[in-house]
């Protein structure tokens, strides 16, 4: 029973795993049928009751409603700056800073993409840089694949550093200074690491699947500019995260990468001299194209800094709203009215539910929104469009979002005697030895974001188990800590929650598992640098 234990608890995922990227089922139908299994795994043989299997399942749909309304949010925005012509004159700026796609994805998908995910987090980044990419004129689904792969490197330190927080609240050492300015360092370093490759493998990976020549050659001829990009982001990050805080390391580190990469492309500097595009959409393969009807942008003469301002207002609104110091987090989170409560799910004590509505980004995407129609005043019309648009977008993924955390809340429920399906695989994964365990230590950290759709849900799933087990092992815990934190950003590349999030936007919905299975490639190349990086520090006997 010890071994079939762990391989029930992962069979859901498996299934999952299967049906999405080897039959290519929409997501909402693989986690139907995964949550089903779980249920029925969950009561037969783990020890949870049927009543419990229903409140957690109830607490997982009513969980839905964050990312459902970050979803909406975004997706509403989008339309609206479509409709407004904002999209048109945002893509006429980009053209005048740098016609290339290379280097657009390094500008947008990097730089941009790591600010949104370090103001805001909830996998933010891919809703609101995946469209900017399509009205630029690149693909859908390189647009949603440049953008989950690129919402990673800034996510441990991201949403003003709450995966970092949450580690150190569940291990109870937030006063711990010395603890906490470890666990910044070594969590930074393997992030910076892969900052300085991870552009020029994302592009790469778009040149060999996403144009005519299938070929690596265009992206080598950017490299040059690719790693620039990744210098101007993890030198700030490391910075940063020894002199300053952690909480600001991605947001500071971003910024800084957004200006450097702006100034360079329109002065020239490192850009390749031949112009590389997507060639003709009309030659483009079908697999690259949506599977939902998008409405077209509208042409327009706007300002590019009028056509920016809802932009603007999201960051400044989210930066506002994360920073403690300045009370509005505080108030935003505090309570009624601002926060909606539901104790006691079905009478079970642990099942107590709250929907932080006027602190999530997606609200303030949605009141972006309304402001817009104003300042770019858009007609009825255009509005009308906008929200119907945006309601056909959601409807597939509010199902696969549903059933997806349903599952994830069956897999974390804990029976009487403490266990769970999720902690009796990462227990399994542990046990295997001190260098192998190593290795797996990152996955971990994947595992809880992929089936959670969270890194701070990741952090809070096996945050203790990887401390526990790295005192068992006698490897450093912050360095499994660490790891644990990596692990958990790597795995927003393949979580199923951001896939189903970035097709819904992009308009792809439907192929959530051709979208996992390429991310895999730098997800796992991510993981084993991140474990190669520390087995390393652990031979050379450094310690922290």
């Amino acid at each position: 029973m010890s071994v079939l234990l762990p391989i029930l608890a992962f069979l859901p995922i498996l299934i999952t795993l299967v049906l999405m990227m080897v039959f290519n089922w929409p997501a909402k139908w693989c986690l139907l049928i995964s949550w089903v299994l779980a249920g029925i795994f969950a009561f037969f043989f783990f020890d949870i009751n049927f009543i419990e299997i229903l409140g957690s399942s109830l607490y997982g749909m009513l969980s839905s409603f964050d990312v459902l309304i970050i979803i909406a949010g975004a997706i509403l925005l989008m339309n609206t700056l479509k409709g407004s012509g904002a999209t048109s004159a945002i893509n006429r700026g980009f053209r005048n800073i740098c016609p290339d796609k290379r280097v657009q994805a390094c500008i947008i998908g990097f730089a941009f993409c790591s600010f949104i995910e370090a103001a805001a987090g909830f996998g933010t980044p891919a809703a609101l840089a995946g469209p900017l990419l399509v009205s630029l004129g690149f693909p859908p689904m390189a647009a949603a694949m440049i953008t989950l792969i690129f919402d990673s490197t800034a996510v441990s330190t991201g949403a003003v550093g709450t995966p970092v927080t949450q580690a150190l609240t569940m291990l109870g050492l937030t006063g711990d200074a010395t603890f906490t300015s470890q666990f910044a360092l070594w969590t930074a370093i393997p992030h910076a690491i892969m900052s300085l490759f991870l552009p020029l493998i994302v592009l790469m990976m778009t040149t060999k699947f996403f144009s005519k020549d299938k070929s690596f050659k265009p992206a080598l001829q950017a490299a040059p500019f690719a790693i620039f990009t990744g210098l101007t982001f993890a030198i700030p990050l490391l910075l940063v995260s020894i002199f300053l805080s952690y909480e600001f390391a991605s947001l500071l580190a971003s910024l800084i990468s957004i200006v450097a990469t702006v100034l360079a492309a329109k002065a020239g500097f490192l850009v390749p001299k031949k112009v590389w595009n997507f060639g003709d959409p009309e030659s483009w393969d079908k697999d690259w194209l949506t599977t939902s009807q998008i409405s077209p942008a509208t042409e327009s003469t706007m300002s590019v800094l009028k056509a920016w301002i809802p932009y603007v207002l999201v960051a400044i609104v989210l930066v506002l709203t994360r920073i403690p110091a300045l009370g509005i987090k505080g108030l935003l989170t505090g309570g009624a009215p601002f926060v909606i409560k539901v104790n006691n799910i079905f009478g079970i004590d642990k099942l107590d539910w709250s929907l932080k509505w006027a602190y999530l980004p997606g609200t303030f995407f949605i009141l972006v929104s309304l402001v817009t129609f104003i300042i770019h005043k858009m007609k009825g019309k255009q509005i009308s469009n906008a929200f119907i648009d945006t309601g056909k977008q959601i409807s597939g993924a509010a199902i696969a979002l549903l059933f997806g955390l349903a599952l994830v809340e069956i897999m974390k429920f804990t029976n009487a005697d403490g266990a769970s399906m999720m902690t009796t695989m990462a227990n399994a994964l542990s046990k295997t030895g001190k260098w192998v365990y190593i290795i797996l230590c990152p996955f971990i950290g994947v595992l809880g974001a992929f089936v959670s759709g969270s890194a701070t849900v990741s952090m809070t799933l096996f945050t203790n188990l990887q401390f526990s087990t790295a005192t068992m092992l006698s490897i450093p815990t912050v360095f499994a800590v660490s790891m644990q934190c990596v692990g958990a950003a790597i795995g927003n590349m393949v979580c199923i929650n951001n896939a189903v999030a970035a097709s819904a936007t992009i308009g792809v919905t439907g192929r959530e598992g051709k979208l996992i299975k390429i991310n895999a490639i730098p997800m796992i190349i991510y993981s084993l640098v991140t474990a190669l990086f520390f087995m390393i520090i652990i031979a050379l006997g450094v310690m922290p």
